[in-house]
């Protein structure tokens, strides 16, 4: 059935449309405004373990995980000859303010280092035991000191990371085999009245400003030694000594259980997936271990890392990217070359980033990259993060109901204007034949105030397509079970039909005429009696499945697979430009299944 164009959306098409009465982010407390403005920060791995690379007495780290910070735990070294590593540190060549030097010119807003990780070791000169630099350097080095007044001369935030839970250097900190040899309640809270409090207070008193503490419990508190008291007390202290330092979640204490925590931390090398209203972060390698490993080359290009960047900002997320020094200071080149391109890459594109948050389209809308956006003076920005530059030099903008009033390339310090039509909830950019940046371009569509959108539409892909998925129908349907991938990728996502289930989707056509429709499924019955039915614009198609047979997913290792296969079952005509509901019924006969996958229509 035809649905005609809009003429007066807010009337006719109410249900279609999202209304947001405020831009901000939500769920942000005054602490953190600076810190959802960021997006983008450094973290250092740095401490004894550097020492080491990777190997102890010619042996690998006893892990394939490969975290060079734990070193001391897998290859279980004694605490007294661990510290022997010290003895390759080149004191007279560190210098912690090239590391800062290195995030300001890579666009950070933020540097977080390492103060006190799992080993128990501390950056600084701790009056609290013997088991830091001040006991161990000549003349006394103080890393987080030197770290503050590099930040505060170059305008960067500092953050500190404290292993709280995990302490291999303490008698009564958590050490794994704990969960061997047992630790009472009483000699962990020894260990946390001794060590853990006394320590965050040293940093809180003595090294001026502290943006963030980051701490390092990757498991709810009730699933530790640690219990929710001594947290409230050691938030407290934070609290009462500098009451504008961030917390995030791995301290123990999630967002929903305590909304005093300011940010949520993801797990290592997570990125976002769904756009949420509080801040969060992910904690980030350029290659893989945290702590430098002589032996680590798993590294990521610069696209793949800006790419980690704007996604989590188009989530409202922010982006926090390790450096894993040498014993000298020195930040391996493979990483800081990186860094650099990411920081050229924001002095013309950051307006696209600092500040930037997530829009009210879904995450997956469009096929070439991503969306941020921001309030900017008396005009409402989208920026568009193209990924891969379209072949045709046109840019389809889905589900925005105003047209934009201006289009430009942020690249552009002219502001050029880029040509561009719109229709109802439909825009196409006219791009310019070369693409400006080598890694990814932005486009700004200026808008007089926020735009409205359509939402739940399929979006026309880079190829002029409507790509239908059982996860993009226009009402969510929570009784599908959409597998995930299976044997490395051969076998794609798809749903299990063995009832009858009718599928819906909504698409705006701006070019009307004659479209095909294909279906893919696997059928592996040798005969069929099932149906899918196609119903569009007053018109409707019909198939008889057939079965699809398998195929070889990789050859010669017996990898056989069910064969996804598409099937051309019509084509329909659309008389005219408009919002179209595109319905698809699959109807198995008696003992039959069949795993659909997409229907495209182009």
């Amino acid at each position: 059935m035809m649905l005609k164009p809009i003429k007066n959306l807010i009337t006719c098409f109410l249900f279609l449309l999202i209304f947001h009465s405020t831009f901000a982010q939500k769920n942000t407390n005054k602490r953190a405004e600076w810190f959802t403005d960021a997006r983008f920060g450094m973290f250092i791995h740095w401490g004894v373990y550097s020492g080491a690379e990777g190997y102890w007495k010619g042996e690998k780290l006893r892990n394939n995980n490969d975290y060079a910070e734990w070193l001391l735990y897998r290859n279980r070294i004694d605490r007294d000859e661990y510290v022997t590593l010290l003895d390759r540190f080149d004191w007279d060549d560190i210098n912690p303010e090239e590391w800062v030097i290195l995030a300001k010119e890579s666009g950070m807003k933020y540097v977080t280092i390492t103060a006190k990780h799992h080993d128990g070791f501390a950056l600084w000169d701790s009056k609290t035991g013997n088991y830091d630099l001040g006991d161990f350097t000549s003349p006394k080095r103080d890393i987080i000191k030197e770290l503050a007044d590099a930040c505060k001369k170059h305008g960067l935030k500092l953050g500190l990371y404290y292993s709280h839970w995990v302490d291999w250097e303490h008698g009564f900190g958590w050490d794994h085999t704990r969960e061997i040899y047992g630790i009472s309640a009483e000699e962990y809270d020894q260990y946390w009245q001794e060590k853990v409090i006394p320590q965050i207070r040293e940093l809180l008193t003595n090294y001026g400003e502290i943006s963030m503490l980051w701490f390092d419990m990757w498991i709810h508190h009730s699933n530790s030694v640690v219990t929710k008291d001594q947290l409230l007390q050691l938030k407290s202290l934070i609290r009462d000594l500098q009451p504008n330092c961030l917390v995030n979640s791995r301290l123990g204490l999630s967002i929903e259980e305590d909304s005093d925590i300011d940010f949520k931390t993801l797990g290592d090398n997570q990125l976002g997936s769904k756009k949420e209203d509080f801040p969060w972060q992910s904690p980030a390698t350029v290659a893989h271990s945290w702590g430098f490993h002589s032996s680590d080359n798993q590294w990521k290009s610069t696209t793949t890392l800006l790419k980690s960047l704007i996604g989590n900002a188009s989530l409202n997320g922010n982006f926090m990217l390790n450096i894993g020094p040498r014993a000298n200071g020195d930040v391996p080149y493979e990483i800081s070359q990186r860094m650099l391109e990411m920081g050229n890459w924001l002095k013309v594109n950051g307006e696209a980033i600092y500040g930037a948050q997530a829009f009210d389209l879904d995450k997956d809308q469009h096929d070439w990259g991503k969306i941020t956006c921001k309030q900017d003076g008396d005009k409402f920005k989208l920026y568009l993060h193209v990924y891969t530059w379209p072949l045709n030099k046109k840019l389809n903008l889905t589900g925005i109901v105003a047209p934009p009033e201006n289009v430009y390339l942020l690249a552009d310090k002219q502001k050029s204007p880029l040509s561009f039509s719109h229709s109802e909830a439909f825009t196409q950019i006219s791009l310019t034949n070369d693409e400006p940046d080598n890694y990814i371009s932005v486009v700004v569509a200026e808008y007089d105030s926020k735009p409205e959108i359509v939402d739940d539409l399929v979006a026309k892909t880079v190829d002029g397509g409507y790509s239908l998925l059982p996860q993009n129908q226009s009402t969510a349907d929570e009784s599908l079970i959409i597998s995930r991938l299976e044997r490395h990728g051969t076998v794609p996502r798809h749903v299990l039909i063995d009832t009858e289930k009718t599928f819906k989707w909504k698409i705006y056509i701006d070019e009307p005429g004659e479209k095909l429709f294909d279906v893919s499924y696997s059928f592996q019955n040798k005969k069929s009696n099932s149906k899918i039915t196609v119903k569009a614009a007053g018109q409707t198609l019909s198939h008889s499945v057939l079965p699809t047979g398998k195929t070889v997913g990789e050859p010669n290792q017996n990898w056989h697979i069910d064969n996804y296969k598409s099937n051309r079952i019509g084509k329909i005509q659309f008389e005219g430009k408009g919002f179209y509901e595109i319905e698809m019924h699959i109807q198995p006969a008696k003992n039959e299944e069949l795993n659909f996958q997409w229907l495209w229509v182009k």
